[in-house]
């Protein structure tokens, strides 16, 4: 099922997409008896989440590609939710920011408040799964060696393009396409720890709730963006994020403006 959120007579709520393009809302007790035309709704960020957690080095590859140690456990950092981007919307690159990267990955939505759950557990606290962009200063990140800035920019978390409740089969490709040429290619069998595992590592550690945000890590193949790019983001069985690239100016960030990504 491909799920979606989204806004109807100032409600917002979750709903069914259909292949015609009709929506059915997931809360009956909202009173939508019929389906719902797309054209009749707006669509609103796919969660909300109080945090979103990105596991790195998850593929050995990719930690060979920028020169980093694999650790013994999964190591993981945070993305403010203000990074959140929707599907065909823009990445704006900071100014005076160097090399920035596109970093494909498989995403985990949180469905249920979990604490201390095992592996086997797991699966049953997943709402469902997405398409993600870890959009990443590198020239900062290897300069520092510290993710906060160099992960944290708006529209630096690119999510969706909607969620699909069923878990991809471990033969799923995930690939980043630039330009329509395919620069990443990797396979979910080959992540060091399973989105299940990642799951019950990180509950050991903080409560996820509802809405929170999984990243898997990144095959190798990552690289640089620059404005007029266009990024697609693929993960088999899940679907396509679509996103284009510019510079942000003045006017992305003017008092008064809304932001480029609200969350409500």
């Amino acid at each position: 099922m491909r799920i979606i959120r989204v806004r109807h007579n100032g409600r917002v709520f979750y709903a069914s997409l259909g292949e015609d393009q009709m929506l059915t809302c997931l809360q009956r007790n909202l009173g939508y008896a019929e389906p719902l035309p797309m054209s009749e709704v707006s669509l609103m960020p796919l969660v909300a989440p109080s945090k979103i957690i990105c596991v790195g080095l998850n593929f050995r590859d990719h930690a060979a590609e920028i020169d980093m140690p694999l650790s013994a456990e999964p190591s993981f950092f945070l993305k403010p939710p203000s990074s959140l981007l929707g599907n065909g919307q823009t990445i704006l690159l900071p100014r005076n920011v160097g090399r920035i990267d596109y970093e494909a990955e498989l995403a985990v939505i949180i469905g249920q408040h979990c604490r201390h759950v095992s592996p086997e557990q797991a699966a049953g606290y997943v709402f469902g799964y997405t398409c993600a962009n870890d959009v990443t200063a590198r020239d900062l990140q290897q300069g520092e060696r510290m993710f906060g800035r160099c992960k944290g920019y708006d529209t630096f978390c690119p999510l969706g393009p909607w969620i699909e409740t069923g878990m991809p089969p471990e033969d799923s490709a995930v690939r980043a396409v630039v330009n329509g040429e395919v620069r990443q290619q990797g396979i979910l069998r080959d992540m060091i720890a399973n989105p299940l595992e990642l799951i019950s590592y990180l509950s050991g550690i903080m409560s996820l709730t509802p809405g929170d945000v999984i990243l898997t890590g990144t095959p190798k193949g990552v690289g640089p963006i620059a404005p007029g790019d266009t990024v697609q983001i693929e993960v088999e069985n899940v679907g396509v994020l679509f996103n284009s690239v510019d510079r942000e100016d003045e006017s992305d960030f003017t008092d008064g403006d809304a932001p480029v990504y609200r969350l409500q």
